[in-house]
C-alpha cells in the first residue's frame, strides 16, 4: 500500500525512527543546557562574581538570537544530514577545547571562546536537526514523534542540571576540591559523548532522497530572506505589531532577570546571602525536582489551552509565570536549610514557569500563521532569546549592588512589565481549541 508517496517520497528507508530521534534530540538539548546553565555553575565555582557571570554567560545566548539570519544557508549548502554530523563533531571539539583550556593561564578567555563556538554549533545543529526531522518523517510520523523528541530534549536538560553538576561535585570531593581539574574531566567526558553520537548517527541516520542541496541561487536566497523579513514586520497594523513584538520580547522579563542569579543564589554560601547547596543538592533540587515541575506545568498548560483556547487562559498563565517568583523572596529572607522545603519552593516556581511559558509559545505560533510560518516562528524565538540575554547581562551587577533579598524584591516589582505587555495583545478566542464535531 502506498502512503504519502507524492508529497513525502523520502520515508521509505526502512529505518525505525526510534533508532535516531531520541539520540538526535538529546544531542540538541544537551549543549543548550551546558551553555546556558552549567556554565553559570562552573564559573561561579571558579571565582567569578555574579556581575561577571550574568554578563558573560548571557552573551553566550547570542547565536540563538541571530540564528534566523544564517538558517537559509543550511538549506542552500550541503544536506541537513551533513550539517547535523558536522555540528556534532564541532560540538565535541569545542567541549574538548573547554576541558583543555580550563587548566591554562588563559582559562577564562579560552573557555569563553570554546563556549561561543559551542553555542554557534548548537544553534546550527538545531536548524539542521529540525529540518532533517521534517524531511525524513511523513506527516503522521512527525505528529507522533513530536512528543517523543520534546521528551528527550527535556531529558537532556535533566542530564545537564541533574547529573553533570552533581558529578562535578562528587569529583571535587574525590580530588580534594580541585575545581578546574574536575570540570575539565567532566568536559572531556562530554566531548567523548558527542564523538560517540557523531559516530552513531553517521552509521544509523537514513539518507532521505529529499535531503539534498537547495537549488536556489545565493541571489534568490537573499531575495527570499528580505521578503520573509518584510512580511514578518507587516503582518499586523503598526499599533498591533508594536504590542505583539513587545509581548514576545518582554513577556519573560522578570524571569530573564531571575534565571542567572537563581543558580548562584542556590549554591553560594550563606555568608554571601545564598543557600549554600552542594552540587549534589543543587542537582536534586533544581536539576531534577524543579525540572519535573517545569515539565508538568507545560503539560497542564498545553492541555488547558487546547481545551479552552489561549485567550481563556492568558491571564492565569501571566500570573503563573510571575507570582511564584515570590518563593525566592522568601528563601532569600529565611535562608532555609531543609532540602525538602527548598525543593518544594523550586517545584512551585518551575511549575508556574512551565504553565505560564505555554502562553508565549502558543502566541508565537498564533503570530506566525500564514506565509513563511517556520521562518517567522524562528524570528520570534530569536526575539525571545534576546529578551532573555539583555536583562541577564545586567542582572548580576544589580544583584551585586543590592544583595539577593532586595534583588528578588525588585524582580517581583518588574512583574508589572509582563502584565502590561499582556494587556494590549489581541488573540482570536478560538485559537488553540480543538475542533469540535457538530
Amino acid at each position: 500500500m502506498k502512503t504519502h508517496n507524492s508529497q513525502h517520497p523520502t520515508y521509505n528507508t526502512g529505518r525505525n525512527p526510534w533508532t535516531w530521534v531520541p539520540s538526535l534530540y538529546i544531542a540538541e538539548g544537551l549543549p543548550n543546557v551546558i551553555v546556558m546553565t552549567v556554565a553559570v555553575v562552573m564559573y561561579m565555582q571558579l571565582g567569578l562574581t555574579d556581575g561577571e557571570i550574568g554578563l558573560y554567560t548571557s552573551w553566550l545566548g547570542l547565536p540563538w538570537v541571530i540564528k534566523p539570519f544564517w538558517s537559509p544557508f543550511v538549506d542552500l549548502y550541503k544536506t541537513k544530514r551533513w550539517w547535523v554530523l558536522a555540528m556534532q563533531v564541532l560540538l565535541g571539539s569545542s567541549l574538548a577545547g573547554i576541558a583543555f583550556t580550563l587548566n591554562a593561564d588563559f582559562w577564562f578567555q579560552g573557555t569563553m571562546f570554546c563556549f561561543f563556538l559551542m553555542a554557534f554549533a548548537s544553534a546550527t545543529h538545531d536548524i539542521a536537526a529540525d529540518g532533517y526531522y521534517m524531511l525524513e518523517l511523513d506527516d503522521h510520523q512527525q505528529a507522533w514523534f513530536v512528543g517523543i523528541r520534546n521528551t528527550f530534549y527535556r531529558i537532556a536538560v535533566i542530564l545537564g542540571n541533574g547529573v553533570l553538576v552533581p558529578v562535578a561535585g562528587v569529583l571535587q570531593v574525590y580530588f580534594r576540591n580541585q575545581v578546574a581539574f574536575t570540570w575539565s574531566l567532566v568536559f572531556y567526558g562530554l566531548a567523548g559523548v558527542f564523538i560517540a553520537l557523531w559516530l552513531y548517527h553517521g552509521a544509523i541516520m537514513p539518507r532521505p532522497a529529499a535531503d539534498r542541496r537547495g537549488n536556489a541561487s545565493p541571489g534568490e536566497v537573499a531575495h527570499g530572506i528580505v521578503r520573509m523579513f518584510v512580511t514578518f514586520f507587516t503582518k499586523l497594523p503598526l499599533k498591533q505589531m508594536v504590542f505583539a513584538l513587545l509581548f514576545i520580547f518582554l513577556y519573560r522579563f522578570p524571569e530573564a532577570m531571575l534565571t542567572k542569579m537563581a543558580a548562584t543564589f542556590l549554591m553560594r554560601p550563606t555568608t554571601e546571602g545564598g543557600l549554600g547547596l552542594s552540587p549534589q543538592e543543587y542537582g536534586l533540587a533544581n536539576g531534577t525536582v524543579g525540572l519535573i515541575g517545569l515539565l508538568l506545568g507545560g503539560i497542564v498548560g498545553g492541555m488547558l489551552a487546547s481545551r479552552d483556547g489561549l485567550k481563556r487562559w492568558l491571564w492565569p498563565m501571566v500570573c503563573a509565570i510571575t507570582l511564584p517568583d515570590l518563593v525566592y523572596v522568601y528563601m532569600s529572607l529565611a535562608l532555609p536549610s531543609n532540602l525538602v522545603l527548598i525543593s518544594g519552593c523550586l517545584f512551585i516556581e518551575q511549575f508556574g514557569y512551565g504553565f505560564g511559558f505555554t502562553a508565549l509559545t502558543l502566541y508565537m505560533l498564533y503570530f506566525s500563521m500564514g506565509e513563511f510560518k517556520t521562518s517567522h516562528y524562528a524570528i520570534c524565538t530569536g526575539l525571545t532569546y534576546l529578551g532573555l540575554m539583555l536583562p541577564g547581562m545586567v542582572s548580576g551587577y544589580l544583584k551585586d549592588a543590592v544583595g539577593y533579598s532586595t534583588f528578588f524584591i525588585i524582580v517581583m516589582a518588574l512583574c508589572v512589565v509582563t502584565f502590561l505587555v499582556a494587556a494590549f495583545i489581541t488573540i482570536d478566542p478560538e485559537f488553540g481549541k480543538k475542533h469540535q464535531e457538530a
